[in-house]
């Protein structure tokens, strides 16, 4: 049947993504997320490179339980949660131990977790590759929003270099020790860090056009 003198049908999709009114055609607005859990993989983590990696930084790297607050080993992949203070030391140790040898910082980039149960909703994510080894590894570092700094690693990976800036310029992760830290995307005179996740989506004067961007709830809804 057909509903009303709109034409719309009970018992279909309203549009093309199943949005019910809300303003979201994403199709997503229903989905809840678990409740995070801040767990650490258990040793031997099961995979040969994070334990090789992981056995080689115990030996060589006598500070690794003050620096790191855990490790999780998922889908194959190594993640070191690293405390802000102690990253300096060991992404030096990462970078020149003979039995490490991450040569390569090939992307870092910034998160916003407004809602992360430590408080630090800001985190810099690292993405390094051992090229004498094949391997690869993640560290991440979260900050509160407070408190917005960290250690640059441009000294020790000068490829951090624009990857710091893009993260400072769309989130506003501080990095200290940074030779140019400027925005790289927008404007010098920008305010807001437009990636975290309480920035508006819409409604922003596109400054070189005049136009504006409706906010999300404003926008039509394509049957």
């Amino acid at each position: 049947m057909v509903g009303g003198g709109n034409g719309v049908r009970p018992g279909r999709r309203h549009d093309a993504f199943g949005s019910g009114g809300t303003g979201d055609t994403s199709g997503f607005g229903g989905l809840v997320a678990p409740a995070p859990v801040l767990a650490a993989s258990e040793r031997p983590f099961g995979d040969p490179d994070a334990d090789a990696v992981y056995d080689a930084l115990e030996r060589v790297f006598p500070q690794l339980g003050d620096a790191v607050e855990r490790a999780v080993v998922d889908r194959g992949e190594l993640t070191l949660h690293v405390r802000r203070e102690g990253l300096p030391a060991l992404a030096q140790t990462l970078r020149d131990d003979p039995g490490l040898r991450f040569e390569l910082l090939s992307s870092l980039s910034g998160v916003d977790y407004p809602d992360d149960i430590t408080g630090r909703r800001l985190h810099s994510v690292v993405h390094l590759t051992s090229m004498t080894y094949r391997r690869r590894l993640r560290l991440e570092v979260s900050v509160a929003d407070a408190d917005p700094t960290l250690p640059s690693l441009t000294s020790v990976w000068p490829t951090a270099d624009w990857h710091e800036r893009e993260a400072y310029d769309l989130f506003g992760i501080v990095y200290t020790g940074h030779p140019g830290l400027t925005r790289i995307m927008m404007p010098d005179d920008w305010i807001g860090h437009p990636q975290r996740k309480d920035y508006p989506l819409g409604g922003i004067p596109v400054d070189y056009k005049g136009a504006t961007v409706p906010p999300p709830d404003e926008r039509r809804s394509y049957s």
